[in-house]
């Protein structure tokens, strides 16, 4: 199997166990707009639920790539540390450098990961709100 794959797979794995152990969390919170929707005339229950929604599932996608990212990371990292010592450098200037580097990779995978769980949320949310409004309309249409 191709590293490609292998990354692939492993994200795919742990975001079905992540989604899998919210499944209560996304349960309640869809149960929670079935209570509120047909009391409230406006699409204010939708809105929250559908932040909500985006919310656990912007939360879901950080971690599962949080957990491709950290091999990949360690990977790369090694990788510096040993061209960094195989061109000469001195054990100490080593440690130096290992330290800079690992705040400096820390900064930029969380960087990513935190632009990757917003935009995820926000596309979930979007797409959340449009769902349960067009779900709460279909039935208002059957009721009458």
């Amino acid at each position: 199997m191709s590293k490609r794959r292998t990354w692939v797979s492993l994200f795919v794995v742990v975001y079905t166990i992540l989604l899998s152990s919210t499944w209560n969390i996304i349960k309640s919170i869809l149960s929670w707009y079935s209570s509120a929707a047909p009391s409230s005339s406006s699409g204010w229950p939708a809105l929250y639920a559908a932040v909500a929604l985006g919310a656990v599932f912007g939360l879901l996608s950080m971690a599962a790539a949080l957990a491709v990212a950290v091999p990949a990371t360690l990977v790369t990292w090694i990788t510096v540390l040993v061209l960094l010592a195989f061109f000469g450098k001195p054990r100490r200037a080593l440690v130096v450098e290992g330290k800079e580097l690992t705040a400096e990779i820390t900064g930029f995978v969380l960087k990513i990961l935190i632009k990757e769980g917003n935009f995820v949320a926000a596309v979930c949310a979007v797409v959340g709100y449009f769902v349960l409004i067009r779900s709460r309309r279909e039935e208002i249409g059957d009721a009458s």
